[in-house]
């Protein structure tokens, strides 16, 4: 994986000649933020107004039942709003098939990513697909029950998609438009949406690359939910299954060949070849013949 690149000090941020030629859409799902999306719009517009990047700046209210969408209205940015909660990836895929630029922005609206990193990640994206905001050592402004549960993902994700993923859900990310909308019918409604757009970009040997940035402490109460952790391990299977299945199936079908070993060998001391034994080669078996019919279907209809 490409080397993460540091970020410059605040004050040299967007000064680079290039960014002023590029110009970026940032969207901005946001659900009951009314404290911090007025904050949040004037960063990120300061930011790119700073470095000279000609941008619009896209709010999708999520169906909130407080002042958000009136706050957003506030800050003169372009604001979609949906007429029900429908969700957080829902958001970010009408405001990015809204987008008018082909650099398109993420960035959550309760005040934890920092707009001032936007032209910097802007550049480094001309040479590359997707740039994704690294939290890192930052994630010590994430609740200490949430942080195991982050790492165990973080470390499945990256071994089934046989590349380091730094950090698998960040809010804070670049990328070209016309590398997303392909797969944006694969992209889920909720707060997986991240975690899908990073395993495809991925798994398609897409140009990804991760930068470090601050993360803030959030406004507000955070909206994911214990069961969502659930969710976001079936997904990384989904996903991984879709563009690489034998990252599963065969692993798998080496945990049953290896149970038929163990079970053959110590029915040889018994001088009995158990139904057991039989059994976990044939499920071996079986799941490497699924695993490369899965694999076909996904060389013929789903990679690019």
């Amino acid at each position: 994986m490409t080397e993460t690149k540091p970020i410059p000090a605040a004050e040299t941020i967007g000064k680079t000649p290039a960014v002023s030629e590029m110009s970026l859409s940032v969207v901005i799902p946001a659900y009951n933020e009314e404290n911090a999306v007025r904050e949040t719009v004037a960063e990120v517009r300061e930011a790119l107004s700073g470095a000279g990047v000609e941008h619009e700046i896209i709010v999708v209210d999520d169906g909130s039942a407080d002042q958000t969408f009136a706050r957003a209205l506030e800050t003169g940015a372009r604001v979609i709003r949906n007429d029900q909660n429908l969700g957080y990836g829902a958001s970010l895929k009408r405001g990015v098939v809204a987008s008018q630029h082909e650099y398109v922005a993420i960035i959550d609206a309760d005040g934890t990513y920092p707009g001032r990193y936007l032209p910097e990640m802007l550049a480094m994206c001309r040479e590359n697909d997707m740039v994704v905001g690294d939290r890192g050592a930052a994630m010590k402004n994430v609740p200490l029950i949430r942080r195991p549960a982050k790492f165990l993902l973080n470390n499945l994700a990256s071994f089934l998609a046989e590349r380091k993923l730094n950090d698998l859900n960040s809010g804070l990310r670049v990328f070209r438009r016309s590398e997303l909308v392909p797969f944006l019918p694969l992209l889920p409604q909720s707060f997986s949406f991240t975690t899908t757009i990073t395993l495809c970009m991925s798994c398609n040997n897409k140009r990804m690359i991760y930068t470090p940035i601050e993360y803030g402490k959030r406004v507000g109460k955070s909206k994911i939910r214990p069961v969502d952790f659930i969710n976001f391990i079936i997904l990384v299977l989904r996903v991984i299954v879709l563009f690489n299945p034998l990252r599963i199936f065969v692993p798998l079908g080496l945990v049953f060949l290896l149970l038929g070993l163990l079970k053959l060998a110590y029915d040889i001391t018994q001088w009995n070849l158990s139904e057991t034994a039989v059994f976990a080669f044939l499920m071996a078996v079986m799941v490497w013949s699924l695993g490369l019919i899965a694999d076909m279907i996904s060389r013929l209809h789903l990679r690019p």
